[in-house]
């Protein structure tokens, strides 16, 4: 175990670290140096007097922020003698199945590769180049040919996976127990109950104001939203990000959202972000990669067709070509339990001097992945920005819902919540539904794996990631699943088929995902 001191200096050594090779560190030296020709700033105090203009200028906060944002993104310090893939992920056997799985997809890929006889990657032709550069902001309108194409992976794959995950040390006999988990997800990791998710979620409480209840119910505005609304916006005039993240727990007003999700995950925006992003969109006019028509077949499956998103699609296929040769985003690889997949020049299979990540940003794309970027679409208009944005969400939150791990945030844990949520609240319906071959999370597995994009009105989607964004934790998506079984159990009661089932809860877009959360979390009898 370790001590909290040594935890401590080894978390500010990392921190330190990080932030000595960032933009930031050099903009402080630049600032501290103009500093210096100052009137006020006197010698035999110069330390004081550089770091009171420092502080005085808005650099200091600034650094809070970045230093901020470095603590919610790397987990903990493990202890010093731990192996590194004691960072990615603690447990052997969920490394074990992740690299597992992680065989499978490249086999799919692979495999499609060779039938199609397309290469991974390859440089386009200089008339190709100049097309695409012509058409950037109208690719929606291309329509090639994906018909041979096919998604590497959908989440009910995904699932299947997990279903069969076992703990090699853990008994799990056939015979009922005690121990046993009538769900379909079959390994012993810690999940919060009722009573730890209404502390951890206590700003949800039913005497606590909030954007998405107080704004439909039959309230004068000004008993809450008018005093939020200025609160968020001494917040933002602040550009603190820590009190960003504790205002956006009670929801966020639409006009501020797009700059307090900013303010959170430390965007800015700055010219060298605009030129790197730049840089990004000419490695794709550049070269053509196999997964760019993963891509652009995912989106004409899932965006292209939904109602609030058709709209965005030049912005999803910019996005998500800029994102797959962004090679900043393997950076998160040392915290995820997932290994970015490595390709060799032809000819060189297996030496390792000729490797290269395929594709440069280590994520394979699966069905339903651009539906992580259609609602930021919603808040962000300019691409560099928009772009910056979902590659953070990404970082923080995302990647966890299609990786193997035991992490709270991750899908594994998210699963077995939502089933012993289910299983300890509503034990009539759970055993019901899984009696009749409707086991719960066959439905629910693809709300969270998506974050209930293209399954809620985007309004209310909105309202639910301000929660992601404000607790940290993606817990919140195993309870509204839960949620949203609890408040449709009286027709799932009468249903007899899992299609009867899955017909009951078709359509969530008319749902209002505060009161659900609301009700389950601090009116359910404990």
């Amino acid at each position: 175990m370790l001590d909290p001191d040594r935890g401590l200096s080894l978390t500010i050594a990392r921190v330190v670290q990080r932030l000595q090779g960032s933009s930031l560190h050099s903009q402080l030296e630049r600032q501290a140096r103009v500093s210096l020709h100052k009137p006020e700033i006197k010698l035999e105090s110069l330390k004081e007097d550089i770091k009171d203009f420092l502080k005085a200028s808005g650099w200091e906060k600034k650094l809070q922020n970045a230093v901020y944002s470095e603590l919610n993104v790397f987990p903990s310090p493990c202890h010093p003698a731990a192996p590194p893939e004691h960072i990615k992920e603690p447990l052997a056997y969920m490394r074990k199945a992740q690299g597992s799985w992680e065989k499978r997809i490249l086999k799919s890929l692979n495999s499609m590769c060779a039938e199609l006889n397309i290469p991974l990657a390859q440089k386009r032709p200089v008339n190709e180049q100049k097309e695409l550069l012509n058409k950037w902001n109208e690719m929606g309108t291309d329509e090639p040919d994906l018909s041979l194409f096919r998604p590497v992976y959908a989440p009910k794959d995904f699932l299947e996976v997990l279903m069969n995950l076992r703990n090699p040390n853990y008994e799990n006999g056939e015979q009922p127990s005690f121990r046993n988990h009538l769900g379909l997800i079959q390994v012993p990791l810690k999940v919060k109950d009722i009573p730890e998710l209404k502390e951890d979620f206590s700003e949800l409480g039913l005497n606590i104001g909030q954007l998405g209840i107080d704004d439909s119910a039959q309230v004068p505005p000004e008993f809450f939203e008018n005093e939020h609304v200025r609160v968020g916006q001494k917040v933002l005039a602040e550009q603190d990000s820590a009190a960003a993240q504790q205002y956006v727990r009670q929801g966020c007003p639409t006009a501020l959202r797009a700059d307090l999700w900013a303010l959170i995950l430390n965007i800015s925006n700055q010219p060298e972000d605009i030129l790197y992003y730049e840089q990004l969109k000419s490695n794709v006019i550049q070269h053509d990669l196999l997964v760019d028509n993963l891509i652009y077949k995912d989106v004409k499956l899932t965006a292209s067709n939904d109602d609030y998103y058709f709209v965005f699609e030049d912005y999803l296929y910019q996005v998500l070509l800029c994102f797959s040769r962004d090679t900043s985003v393997l950076e998160h690889f040392t915290y995820s339990s997932a290994t970015p997949p490595k390709s060799y020049i032809r000819g060189k299979l297996g030496m390792e001097e000729y490797a290269v990540f395929y594709p440069p940003n280590g994520v394979i794309p699966f069905h339903g992945f651009s539906m992580y970027v259609a609602p930021l679409c919603f808040l962000y208009h300019e691409p560099s920005k928009l772009y910056q944005i979902f590659r953070e969400m990404y970082v923080r939150f995302f990647f966890r819902l299609h990786s193997i791990s035991s992490h709270p945030s991750g899908i594994v844990s998210l699963c077995l919540l939502f089933e012993t949520l289910l299983q300890t609240h509503l034990p009539q319906l759970f055993y019901h539904l899984r009696e009749i071959g409707a086991q719960p999370l066959r439905i629910s597995f693809k709300w969270m794996v998506r974050a209930f994009s293209g399954y809620l009105a985007t309004d209310q989607l909105l309202l639910l990631w301000d929660r992601i964004l404000g607790y940290n934790s993606l817990e919140i998506l195993a309870v509204l699943a839960a949620a949203v079984f609890a408040f449709r159990a009286v027709n799932l009661m009468e249903v007899t088929s899992l299609a009867a089932a899955e017909a009951v809860l078709a359509d969530l877009s008319t749902l209002k995902v505060m009161p659900l959360l609301q009700i389950f979390l601090f009116a359910t009898i404990t």
